[in-house]
């Protein structure tokens, strides 16, 4: 049997064509996906800047639908892409996420997992979620950077070590993960005073009618150096990171949660005197993510509707709006 997918072949290519179909392994099902994310990391590997996503592969990591094979077939459910050993230090102490061997679907180095973006994926059967009843199929995907978002910005509150509410926080990038980190600090943290920046006017305008902040674009005036208690760098450029560090104030916290560029200088003297945190966070635990869907169940960020949503077959073009900078959305959802 054969399945459509959506195939990363090559840089900045994507075919959507026939694929076999994934194989019921034991203590794995088999899902029916209704709905898949397209993430900052699908974009790196679209880019060729990703040596754990090699073509040929089907990536999408962020997936809702409906089990066809396994235990309990027919049942709704949202993935939790991370898969741990479960055996290690970490796995055992509830920091799974710092696994050694942990592998995302939609990768094949050090192992090949198979994502999303396709009729079919298998997966184990720990990483299943039910559907939470308030939450829509199509919308459950965001269930995966949400919990990234959660666990960057309670990483923040520990580290912070003063009342979280009365700071400022700066949220550098308003994608998904940008926007999902200030909708849990104002909506769920009482966080009051926020700044986003994108270069993207019209992605910023669209995160600004769901987000209570202040946006501008990162070379503005009204951003001044030496200002917030907290910065949350969404994208990871040598350039955000350095606006990171003129931005934060003595004894801030900066939250790195972007992986665009993996080095480039930074102002080490500064973090130095000023004793600042730098923390760099890339996923979640499986605690984040119940609390996740919890936090979806009940509305608490509010309307997701600034998720965009096509069709999987056309893929290929949402790729190519999202690297062209004229996708407006900071989420696109394809819909199998």
């Amino acid at each position: 049997l054969r399945m459509q997918a959506l195939v990363y072949t090559d840089t900045q290519k994507l075919i959507y064509r026939e694929e076999k179909n994934p194989k019921l392994v034991n203590g794995e099902s088999i899902i029916k996906v209704s709905a898949s994310g397209i993430c900052g990391s699908d974009m790196h590997a679209y880019h060729g800047k990703d040596e754990r996503r090699i073509p040929p592969l089907i990536l999408g990591h962020e997936i809702s639908g409906t089990i066809d094979k396994g235990k309990e077939n027919g049942k709704k459910v949202v993935l939790n892409p991370l898969i741990t050993c479960g055996s290690c230090d970490y796995c055992k102490n509830g920091r799974e996420h710092l696994c050694s061997k942990r592998m995302i679907l939609g990768m094949n180095k050090p192992f090949e997992r198979q994502g999303g973006f396709a009729e079919y994926v298998s997966v184990p059967d720990k990483n299943i979620y039910e559907l939470p009843q308030n939450i829509k199929m199509k919308e459950a995907p965001i269930a995966e950077p949400c919990a990234v978002a959660l666990h960057a910005v309670e990483l923040g509150e520990k580290a912070l070590s003063k009342p979280f509410k009365n700071n400022k926080a700066l949220v550098i990038g308003a994608g998904a993960i940008g926007l999902l980190c200030g909708l849990i600090l104002s909506k769920i943290k009482n966080f009051k005073n926020i700044v986003i920046v994108d270069p993207n006017n019209k992605r910023l305008t669209e995160s600004l009618k769901y987000l209570d902040a202040d946006g501008f674009e990162p070379n503005s005036k009204n951003i001044l150096s030496n200002n917030f208690d907290i910065v949350f760098d969404t994208v990871g450029l040598e350039t955000t990171r350095i606006q990171s560090i003129k931005c934060i104030k003595s004894g801030g916290v900066i939250i790195h949660i972007g992986l665009t560029q993996p080095s480039g200088s930074f102002d080490f003297r500064k973090a130095t005197l000023q004793e600042i945190t730098f923390i760099g966070t890339y996923c979640y635990t499986n605690k984040d993510f119940k609390k996740t869907l919890n936090i979806l169940n009940n509305k608490e960020i509010g309307s997701l509707n600034w998720i965009e949503f096509r069709k999987l077959k056309e893929g290929p073009s949402a790729f190519k709006d999202i690297h062209n900078g004229s996708c407006i959305s900071p989420k696109i959802v394809l819909l199998v």
